[in-house]
């Protein structure tokens, strides 16, 4: 038995440890994918927890089909969550002119000078709009028609979204490459 079914039949026997075995498993984890959309720490907590009494609230109803499903469910979750609160801060501003065409692509810094940690920072610092499509697109694997479903937009606003999207990225991760150059002259000098 896996862990998932563990902690699925400890809820089915109404064993109050359940929420704690849970939340130790998979509290980090989801904390990293509610973080992708959420970048301020304090809203990032309030959106965790509205997730999480979901999840306690409806585990019951949820249907085990195999290892990770559980993992996947919850990620669902809490990504729901995370739009929920977007759309109701209204903090995503979407341009959504079929005419506009997105900036032709910068070229991103090569692979072997960034680190995950880098490339995780850089995309918190894109606009809500711009990382949310992002995010649903290029880490979620979701098509731009259901993002635009999901987000109440055109599929061509999500495209477009999504490639000034991987512009910024592209500036931001160059930016702080060529910063990094610099201190490290200025370090050598």
């Amino acid at each position: 038995m896996d862990n998932e079914q563990h902690i699925l039949e400890m809820f089915a026997r109404g064993d109050t440890r359940a929420m704690d075995v849970l939340y130790a498993d998979y509290a980090d984890y989801l904390t990293g994918v509610c973080s992708r959309y959420i970048p301020q720490y304090d809203d990032l907590c309030d959106v965790l927890q509205e997730a999480l009494v979901k999840v306690f609230t409806s585990i019951s109803k949820f249907q085990y089909k195999g290892s990770g499903s559980l993992k996947a469910w919850l990620t669902r979750v809490v990504i729901n969550e995370a739009l929920m609160f977007l759309r109701n801060k209204k903090k995503m501003l979407f341009v959504d002119d079929d005419r506009e065409i997105p900036e032709p692509a910068e070229e991103p810094p090569a692979p072997e000078e960034l680190s995950a940690d880098k490339v995780a920072a850089a995309i918190q610092m894109l606009p809500d709009g711009y990382r949310t499509v992002f995010n649903l697109y290029a880490i979620e694997g979701k098509s731009h028609k259901e993002i635009a479903k999901l987000l109440n937009i055109k599929p061509d606003t999500s495209a477009s979204q999504y490639h000034r999207a991987k512009n910024m990225l592209a500036k931001i991760l160059k930016s702080q490459q060529a910063q990094n150059e610099g201190e490290r002259r200025n370090i050598h000098d």
